[in-house]
This record gives structure tokens, C-alpha cells and sequence, in this order.
């Protein structure tokens, strides 16, 4: 019996590349955060509750919460829970009884500290402080920086988040603004993430923003940004509505209610972020040279490859990579840049020089942010378009995003998909381009 219990039991890893992330003991349905956060203190206070059902027999759960924040309370199902824990990244609670499986939990969280970023194998990562206000980059496993959460991108939930800061500052966070109140030298912010979102893609950004409505656009696009950045962001982001337009044609429709908000920061920023419904660049992404229209493309992309469509393992990053990528190559042929046969052959030719020892189909941890996943991803992309023709490629992308909108999948679902719309076998394909290191 023992044994047949532990083999019906679920994994204690939830994923091979992040493999203290996530409990697989129960499935997170809403997060509702209430927060406090000073900024000039760099000061968190909060409480989070977070509606769950069991997944199996628990007698204890585990949320992932970084060391840098301190739990002060905790409750389940309205009963105050005295065996809690916090040691290693993870907040653990010992139930006063067994929870059954399908059993709903109410999990109350208060919590508080100065947050700053988890240092990861990619960098830090998460809570971060500007030179004046916050911002949150959470890929992939920096939401723990900043609340309790159960971390992993196959753990979708809706979110309430509500943030109060000194009134200077605009709070920026996913989904609709339902409310601003001011109330004294504070303002309280209040939005609703309706669609299931995975934690990393839950983002916070406070700052000295001024807002700016795009017009004639298919979807509401809204921007975020110093008001000294405003003729930069004009030129650098005009074309921003076009994209909007070609990326729904060619990949359906834009998947959230609550439109598309672009945040550009007055502090420099290495990359840009993507995030549910938002996408976070530097000062330096909007210099007036327009020198990063393909960052732009690459972000709103993510709103269908990662944002809606994520990967349920890391291991299949380059559903996410590999897509955005190769969105910007389709963007550059339709705007009269190269086209993507000319992005193509760029790409396939510095591959070929660099190290052949990339499985994209599963490329560690390590390198699961290597610029090759995401040329090589794009390639495989372009291959497959160019064997099923522009009208089948497209139809499997409409396919795709409509499938698994606000879900999880992974590289089989992928190609068992791509299968419907090809007229031969496209084993060849995948295994020279999925699962061989060497570069076709």
C-alpha cells in the first residue's frame, strides 16, 4: 500500500531548472495583495491571501518568499497558525490537521522588510529599486522578492493587487485600474489581473510617470514615462500601433481585456521586460534613434508567446524566445526592413560559428537565456514556415495562441499541433532543429 501511494503520489520537483520553486501539493486559483511601500525607505509591508485547493493530503505547504522579508502572521482557513518557518527562500507552514485533497484553502500572509532582488544563475532578478521609485523583473523566479507566492510559470492565477505610496508617485501594476485614492500625502492603487497569470509575470513599477494614450490603435496602448522622455517616446514608439495590427493578423487575437501598457523608466535598463499586459523599457531604449524597434516587437509578442501561451517547464523556453525572436524578423519584413529569409541566413551563419552544444528542446538552466535559444528558435520557426507555406504557418499560429490562451504547453504540444497543418512528416524537422546540438 505504501508503495502504491508514493507512486500515485505528485513530484516533489515541479521543475528540473528551478528545483526549490513551487509546491505540488495544491493550485493557487486568486492572489489578493495589500501592500504598503515607502519609497525613500525602500519599505514593504503587506498581507497577502491566496485561495488554493489541495492537490493531494497535505499536513504542510511551502510558499516561496525571499529570505529578505520577514512573516509576522499566518492563517488558514481563518485559523491562526503558530509552526511556520522561514529558511531558504521558502515560507513553510505546518497545518494543525490534514487538509484532504480538494479541500479549499484560504492562506493569509502578513509579511514585511526591505525587498531587493534574488540572486539567480541569470543575475538578480525581481524587486528592484530605481534611482526614484521601484520596478519588478520577475523572470523567472524573482516574484518571491516581493510576496508569497507558489512560483512556477504553470501556476496561473487571477490577482487583486492593492499598493499604497507616497502620492508623488504613480503605481503601475497588471490588469485593470479600478480605483486611485488619495488620502492624505498617500494614494492607494487598486487593479485586477482577471486572466490567469503566471507569478513571474505579475510586475510592480512605481515611479514619476506621466501617462500617455496612444491613438488609433486596434487595442488600447498606453504609456508610462517621464515627461522628459515624451519626444523621444513619440518618434522611438510611434510605429507601436502598426505592430499592434500585423502581430493580431498574423497571431490572433491580443489575449487581454485590459489593453497593453508600455513602461518606460528614467534609469537605465539593460534589456527590457516583458510582463502580463505590460512591458517595462530603460531611458536607453527611448533615445530618439528608434534603435530598438525590434525590443519593442519582441515585448508585445510576448503577450502571446509566454505572457498567454507559457511554457509549463522551463525546459521550453523557446516557445517564448524562439516566437518573440522570430516576431521580430516578421516585423522587420513587414515595415520595410529585411525580410526574415535575409534575417535568416544572418542568424543560421553566426550560429554556425558559435559552439554547437545547444539542445534546443532542453537546454539547462544555465543557458536557457542564451541569445541561441532564441536565433535558433527562430530559425526552427522560419524553417517550419517555409515547409507549410505562409497561409498554414499562420493558420498554426492562430491555432496555437486560441488553443492554450492563458494556459500552459510544452514543445510536444507544439509540434503534435504543427502536424495538422503539414502535408508529410515533420520529424526531419524537428530533429535536426529540436533535438540535435548541431546546427542544421
Amino acid at each position: 500500500m505504501k508503495a502504491s501511494a508514493n507512486k500515485a503520489a505528485p513530484p516533489e520537483v515541479l521543475d528540473e531548472y528551478l528545483p526549490k520553486n513551487g509546491d505540488p501539493g495544491y493550485q493557487v486559483s486568486r492572489y489578493e495583495l495589500d501592500l504598503d511601500y515607502r519609497v525613500a525607505l525602500n519599505r514593504l509591508s503587506g498581507v497577502a491571501t491566496i485561495t488554493a485547493v489541495a492537490l493531494t493530503e497535505l499536513r504542510q505547504l511551502t510558499l516561496d518568499l525571499s529570505n529578505a522579508l520577514t512573516v509576522s502572521k499566518v492563517s488558514v482557513n481563518g485559523k491562526r497558525v503558530d509552526q511556520f518557518s522561514c529558511r531558504a527562500g521558502k515560507l513553510r507552514i505546518r497545518l494543525g490537521s490534514t487538509v484532504p485533497i480538494g479541500a479549499a484553502l484560504s492562506i493569509v500572509v502578513h509579511y514585511g522588510g526591505s525587498p531587493r532582488p534574488i540572486r539567480s544563475l541569470w543575475g538578480n532578478v525581481g524587486f528592484e529599486e530605481l534611482t526614484e521609485g521601484a520596478l519588478v523583473a520577475g523572470q523567472p523566479n524573482g516574484a518571491a522578492s516581493w510576496f508569497p507566492c507558489n512560483d512556477h510559470p504553470s501556476a496561473k492565477a487571477a490577482f487583486h493587487i492593492q499598493v499604497s505610496t507616497e502620492s508623488r508617485y504613480r503605481v503601475i501594476a497588471n490588469g485593470e485600474l479600478l480605483s486611485r485614492r488619495a488620502r492624505a500625502s498617500r494614494t492607494v492603487w487598486t487593479y485586477e489581473q482577471r486572466e490567469p497569470t503566471s507569478t513571474y509575470l505579475i510586475t510592480l513599477q512605481i515611479g514619476s510617470y506621466e501617462m500617455h494614450r496612444l491613438t488609433r490603435t486596434p487595442v488600447a496602448i498606453t504609456a508610462a514615462l517621464p515627461a522628459r522622455l515624451r519626444g523621444n517616446f513619440d518618434h522611438d514608439f510611434a510605429r507601436q500601433p502598426e505592430m499592434m495590427r500585423l502581430f493580431i493578423e498574423l497571431f490572433g487575437p491580443y489575449p487581454l481585456g485590459s489593453g497593453y501598457t508600455v513602461v518606460v523608466t528614467d534609469d537605465v535598463l539593460e534589456i527590457p521586460v516583458e510582463a502580463q499586459g505590460i512591458s517595462i523599457f530603460g531611458a536607453n531604449h527611448c533615445d530618439g534613434t528608434r534603435a530598438s524597434e525590434r525590443l519593442i516587437a519582441h515585448e508585445l509578442a510576448h503577450q502571446w508567446f509566454g505572457n498567454s501561451v507559457t511554457a509549463g517547464q522551463w525546459r521550453d523556453i523557446w516557445l517564448h524566445e524562439g516566437f518573440a525572436c522570430y516576431a521580430e524578423w516578421l516585423w522587420s519584413e513587414h515595415s520595410g526592413g529585411p525580410d526574415a529569409d535575409e534575417l535568416a541566413a544572418a542568424h543560421h551563419a553566426q550560429l554556425r560559428a558559435q559552439p554547437q552544444d545547444l539542445l534546443l528542446a532542453d537546454p539547462g538552466a544555465r543557458d536557457m537565456f542564451d541569445d541561441r535559444v532564441y536565433k535558433r528558435g527562430a530559425l526552427t520557426l522560419h524553417a517550419l514556415r517555409r515547409h507549410l507555406g505562409d497561409d498554414n504557418f499562420v493558420a498554426l499560429l492562430n491555432d496555437w495562441t486560441t488553443r492554450h490562451r492563458h494556459s500552459t504547453a510544452v514543445t510536444g504540444d507544439f509540434t503534435g499541433l504543427a502536424a495538422n497543418y503539414a502535408s508529410d512528416s515533420l520529424r526531419p524537422l524537428w530533429d535536426q532543429w529540436l533535438y540535435a546540438t548541431k546546427v542544421p
